[in-house]
């Protein structure tokens, strides 16, 4: 189980089981911090906390709530107002049904947090629902409470550890109606051609990709500290946002697909790009000439719709 402070401590209801456990992060923040500064004598700019009516500057203990109705039209509210509030599962994760896992739509599920026993106690009601979540191929939608919201989440499995999804309301899920494009025309050699690079990139294992920007940031970083030159960026082509042959593009983006995974002579395991289907020459009423020309190409085709 992952180290660190608990974000959360409180129990999980399962029915009338309780099972005591701490919330703990799933993952690492490794982003590179930057502090505001004055560039003629490398001074720390901080943020002055000012009342906008009076321009003075103001402590924390002068500083509250408040609820805006309009521009000229503020309701203070109270940490007591607020705590008066009914929040039943401000230290529990209240178990309130169980779905199937594949019945989940991911777009709903948020921030993940471990949970971890907390103590002994706790060893085997916690073990008994996660072998129960494991064997029912299912999952727990719950309810609880953090950071002064309730909220809904889903309990889930992973390895031999649970973990707590944090779910989006229905009503914060947008309609992704407003960003359908509009429909276009396609034919089967271009999805097939989708297809075949699809299967050209295909990986069973994601863990090897890595933070480039970070990494080519720290560089940067120690090369200043010792001041040293800073590496020069390797520069990348610009792409062009304009698809004028949808077919060439997928043709290219499969050569170079299987270029990037040494997959360019016999032992090749991916599909290739099914072939294009032949244009017939429409015919002229004039009488072709005696000497034989080399028809071009592309001269009857119709360019394939986008």
């Amino acid at each position: 189980m992952p180290s660190g402070s608990a974000v959360w401590n409180g129990s999980i209801s399962f029915g009338l089981v309780t099972i005591p456990v701490r919330l703990l992060a799933t993952t690492e923040d490794h982003s590179v911090r930057f502090r505001r500064v004055h560039l003629a004598d490398m001074g720390l700019v901080r943020n002055r906390k000012v009342c906008e009516l009076d321009g003075e500057e103001v402590t924390s203990d002068e500083i509250g709530k408040g609820y805006e109705l309009s521009k000229d039209n503020v309701i203070p509210i109270s940490d007591d107002e607020l705590a008066d509030l009914p929040l039943p599962t401000a230290r529990a994760i209240d178990v309130v049904a169980f779905v199937d896992r594949d019945t989940i739509d991911l777009i709903r599920l948020g921030q993940t947090y471990y949970l971890e026993a907390a103590g002994d106690v706790a060893a085997k009601p916690y073990t008994l629902l996660r072998k129960a979540l494991e064997r029912s191929s299912k999952a727990a939608v719950a309810k609880f409470a953090l950071r002064g919201r309730e909220r809904l989440g889903l309990l889930s499995i992973k390895e031999n550890a649970m973990v707590l999804h944090q779910m989006h309301w229905p009503d914060e899920i947008r309609d992704p109606a407003e960003l359908t494009p509009p429909e276009a025309e396609l034919d089967e050699d271009e999805i097939a051609g989708a297809l075949a690079l699809m299967d050209t990139m295909a990986l069973d294992d994601v863990s090897g990709f890595h933070d480039e920007y970070t990494e080519a940031l720290e560089k940067l970083l120690e090369a200043k500290a010792e001041g040293k030159t800073p590496p020069q960026p390797v520069g990348e082509e610009k792409r062009s946002g304009q698809v004028v042959d949808l077919m060439s593009a997928l043709e290219q983006s499969v050569q170079q697909a299987k270029n990037s995974r040494g997959e360019t002579g016999e032992d090749a395991t991916v599909h290739d790009m099914p072939a294009r289907k032949k244009t017939t020459a429409k015919k002229t009423a004039k009488k072709a000439p005696a000497k034989k020309t080399t028809a071009k190409k592309t001269s009857d085709r119709k360019p394939r719709s986008a």
